[in-house]
């Protein structure tokens, strides 16, 4: 577990505005007309329409995004009954959670009542605040009672996450756990420790998975629930309660294919797991202690399959995968409830997810180089950010299905809607990617065919049909490392070693005719071929391929400069450039030249500016250009502001379709209201495209927005260039390298 001390919790808790929230407007409120406009008279219009037509307040109000977070801290965490002040941590971490997962907001709320009739009361009291409830941390029997009625009562979802969150997760690894080791779930015996709320209705959600009732057995601090025992009995345990007799935990656990733990730790001894059925599955999910660590499991059987509720183990069962997804799904169908299909539909959706590729992102996160579906990976990681595409969409599908939703949604687009929500970034990738599909299938070269991240890359990138990757490596090399990674290649991609004496005598004549008045002799260029950056150039000068990525073991140069001296500039193009793609706050912008001309006189500039605007062409943004300085139209006469204005000259003299202006600062570039006030006879306002006047004020400036505006990029982008090739950087992705998979493509497509 993650190392911390007490002070390291209070300074966490305590830095800064004390609390993990805050409330923060989205509209503005700058002038007389914002206030009028926000509250009277102006909000009179708003109030009026919801009087007339309810369901607009989830047009025109925070309902559609709030969930109330509710508890009267009666089972805090598995501290117990310590009250609603002392609970307030915990329920502002989870607004945390459902922000940071879901982009979700969140009202927590803590209240003062300690019968159910007074929770109902109150949760109904507060409900049209909300587009939904979310309850914490109430016990057992009370929880069973409070959600239940509010259900019926209200007509927005009302979800106790203690009862139905591990059911969910758990649900979903129990599914993929039987899958694994070739068990049927109506044939499995399962054995729970723990017969509180999480545990009555994890059990129940089995049983709609396919679980027999009659084959789950629930045991508790007074030992198994049987009909008629005399203590601590209630109608929900009664709903377990099978045979008449006594036991104990360790009566019942013989030949069990399942145990699951939610109760307390070391309960479940090593003898114990002895005598379990053959590849016995083991959820124990106490926190933070499990009812007995995965190393004790495997010191006595090989053969089990674990799940812990910690991040330090593999399979962490953490309700963090449910709620925020399900709520997610819920709001934006205007759902009434969240029911069994709903929930359903949620586990299935996490079970499916297990199975596909893990991204970088999700590997770096917890100190990975691979991982995959089997026995140490049965459900995603919390931190694995495709949940929230795979489990919203389900979920709303299930709420339309099932006659609950008061909304219909078109699924595909919500889905590009969740990848916006969460990251633009992803969304324009998302548009480069299909760009590239669409269009005619092209062979990419990847330089370092034997680097794990590549090889990752160019099976997605094969999978999605985006490209046909070719591979630049040891043949043997490169099929140990596909196998060691789990991929899976249909067919081999063509894997071709620089070394290999054929291909170099099939280029060492055309390269040196190329490079001979350069200074390059017949043996030079044999020499020059061991160079993969040049050699992979030269397959694109052969036709043996159509584009070339290199740059993640290689310095920026060591890639550009082979290029430009083999294929110059394309036709049309007298300099080549480079671009990033910058999304910031759900706007996109195209930063030049941030990575090749240092110094760029009025000329190169120009040339900077329409490749720019061009390639922002090609992804269908209409381009409007800032050409950024110093100094505002002539404010500051200075050579270094006049090259600037007069390359807007030059830019307009020779492409006048592109909306082009400057020069200007970079905040009169961005924000409309200052053209608007000051400089209204401008021909760009809120400009995408901003050519910076040299290199290093356009590479300070992505990489603060990188770092300190926490902006999304994607690059650098080679524009100009003689051939389809583009650079990687030493940190990207998986995700960055498809992404740039995707540029090469149309960009060998344009020509």
């Amino acid at each position: 577990m993650p190392s911390f001390t007490k002070q390291d919790v209070f300074e966490y808790h305590s830095n800064g505005r004390p609390g993990k929230i805050e409330v923060v407007s989205t509209k503005p409120l700058r002038t007389q007309r914002d206030l009028s406009l926000a509250y009277t008279p102006g909000v009179a219009e708003a109030v009026l329409e919801i009087d007339r037509r309810p369901l607009t307040v989830y047009e025109l109000t925070a309902k559609s995004n709030l969930v109330g977070v509710i508890t009267n801290g009666t089972a805090i965490l598995g501290l117990g009954n310590l009250g609603p002040l002392a609970s307030k941590p915990v329920m502002e971490g989870k607004g945390v959670l459902f922000k940071r997962f879901a982009d979700i907001d969140v009202f927590d709320i803590e209240i003062n009542a300690s019968t159910a009739e007074e929770v109902i009361a109150v949760v109904r009291a507060l409900a049209p605040t909300f587009g939904g409830i979310n309850l914490e941390d109430i016990k057992s029997p009370e929880c069973f009672e409070i959600e239940t009625r509010l259900r019926s009562e209200l007509d927005i979802p009302v979800f106790h996450d203690d009862q139905h969150g591990t059911a969910i997760i758990s649900g979903a690894a129990l599914m993929n756990a039987c899958a694994i080791v070739g068990k049927r779930l109506d044939e499995i015996r399962v054995v729970v420790s723990g017969a509180g709320a999480a545990a009555i209705s994890t059990s129940e959600f089995y049983v709609r998975l396919g679980v027999k009732r009659e084959n789950i057995t629930l045991t508790d601090l007074y030992g198994v629930v049987y009909s008629g025992r005399p203590e601590d009995m209630d109608v929900y345990k009664g709903a377990f309660a099978e045979g008449k007799s006594p036991g104990t935990l360790s009566d019942v656990i013989g030949g069990a294919d399942v145990f699951l733990g939610l109760s307390a730790g070391g309960v479940l001894k090593q003898d114990m797991v002895k005598r379990m059925a053959a590849d016995p599955i083991i959820f124990a999910l106490a926190n933070p202690t499990p009812e007995i660590m995965p190393e004790q499991v495997f010191e006595v059987r090989k053969d089990a399959v674990v799940a812990t509720g910690r991040s330090d183990y593999p399979n962490q069962v953490n309700n963090v995968l449910g709620f925020p997804f399900l709520f997610r799904g819920a709001l934006d169908v205007y759902a009434r409830q969240i029911n069994e299909e709903m929930k359903m539909a949620a586990s299935r959706a996490l079970a499916v997810l297990a199975h596909e590729d893990v991204p970088d992102s999700v590997l770096s996160a917890y100190g990975l180089e691979a991982l995959r579906f089997g026995r140490e990976y049965l459900i995603p990681k919390p931190l694995d950010s495709r949940v929230l595409r795979f489990v919203a969409p389900a979920v709303a599908e299930a709420a339309m299905s099932s006659g609950v939703a008061r909304r219909e949604i078109d699924l595909a687009a919500y889905s590009d809607e969740l990848i916006n929500r969460m990251s633009s970034g992803q969304l324009i990738r998302n548009r480069i990617i299909n760009m590239a599909k669409n269009g005619p299938r092209k062979r990419v070269v990847y330089a370092e065919g034997e680097e794990p991240k590549v090889l990752r890359a160019a099976a997605v990138v094969q999978d999605e049909g985006l490209a046909t990757p070719i591979l630049l490596g040891r043949k043997d090399r490169i099929e140990q490392r596909i196998e060691e990674l789990g991929l899976h290649f249909d067919p081999l991609p063509e894997i071709i070693d620089p070394y290999d004496e054929l291909w170099r005598t099939r280029y060492q004549g055309p390269m040196h005719e190329m490079r001979q008045r350069r200074g390059v002799t017949l043996r030079g260029a044999r020499v020059l071929l061991r160079d993969r950056n040049y050699f992979g150039p030269m397959m694109l000068r052969m036709g043996d391929a159509d584009a070339f990525l290199s740059g993640i073991t290689y310095e920026y140069p060591d890639v550009v400069r082979p290029a430009l001296q083999l294929f110059h500039t394309r036709p049309g193009a007298l300099r080549a450039s480079g671009v990033y793609i910058v999304i910031v706050k759900g706007r996109v912008y195209f930063f030049t030249d941030a990575t090749v001309n240092i110094d760029p006189d009025a000329a190169t500039l120009c040339e900077v500016a329409i490749l720019a605007a061009d390639f922002a062409r090609t992804l269908e943004i209409e381009p409007k250009v800032a050409m950024l300085s110093f100094s505002n139209f002539g404010s500051t006469p200075h050579p270094l502001s006049t090259k600037v204005r007069e390359a807007v000259e030059r830019v307009r003299h020779k492409r006048p379709d592109i909306a082009i202006d400057g020069e200007m600062q970079a905040d009169v570039a961005v924000v409309p209201e200052l053209v608007d006030s000051r400089y209204s006879f401008s021909r760009v306002k809120d400009a995408n495209v901003l050519v910076f006047p040299d290199l290093a004020s356009a590479n300070v400036a992505y990489k603060l927005m990188a770092r300190l505006g926490n902006a999304e990029t994607i690059g650098p982008i080679l524009l100009g260039l003689g051939a389809p090739v583009h650079v990687l950087q030493a940190g990207d992705d998986v995700d960055a390298i498809v992404a740039m998979t995707a540029v090469s493509v149309i960009d060998a497509q344009s020509r």
